[in-house]
């Protein structure tokens, strides 16, 4: 026998054999696989149709994130600009308050200058006139011989006093 040549016998049972067990596979386990390929089918179907929903609910909670991050966005500058012109405006009123006392001060100075310059003016002239009046005590103490001599005292005297 050639094993190209198929026997007709062998051919018959084979087919006999095939057919017995597509018979038992229809009657026993293609009903349950078909049910169970068809449950799987179902549950991923329905996973699909939960993921889709959930892609959705997830697509409006981050809309709604956005929105919220917007608004606390806009507060935050809100607040931020308020705390800018709060603190503009208290350094302004800092700048005016040390500005005025500043200038109390420079006032205060002057007059203080001003105090002291005539009290020196008056001492000087109190000290001018106390030395006028020694000089002149000195002329008239002294014997007053000849014009050469005051004249000579007069000089002595008077560059003596600018020396001082």
């Amino acid at each position: 026998m050639s094993l190209l040549t198929p026997n007709p016998g062998l051919i018959f049972w084979m087919l006999v054999v095939f057919l017995m067990v597509v018979f038992i596979l229809a009657k026993y386990a293609w009903k349950p696989i078909i049910k169970g390929l068809k449950d799987r089918e179902n549950e991923i179907q329905g996973a699909l149709d939960l993921a889709e929903r959930t892609k959705a609910e997830m697509l409006q909670l981050k809309s709604d994130n956005e929105k919220l991050v917007a608004e606390a966005n806009a507060i935050r500058d809100k607040i931020l600009r308020d705390a800018k012109d709060a603190s503009d405006r208290m350094v302004i009123e800092a700048k005016d308050k040390a500005a005025a006392e500043g200038q109390k001060m420079i006032d205060g100075a002057r007059e203080t200058i001003r105090n002291e310059q005539h009290a020196a003016i008056a001492k000087m002239r109190k000290e001018v006139a106390t030395l006028s009046l020694e000089i002149a005590e000195k002329v008239l103490s002294r014997e007053l011989k000849d014009k050469e001599s005051q004249e000579q005292l007069i000089a002595d005297l008077a560059s003596s006093a600018r020396m001082n």
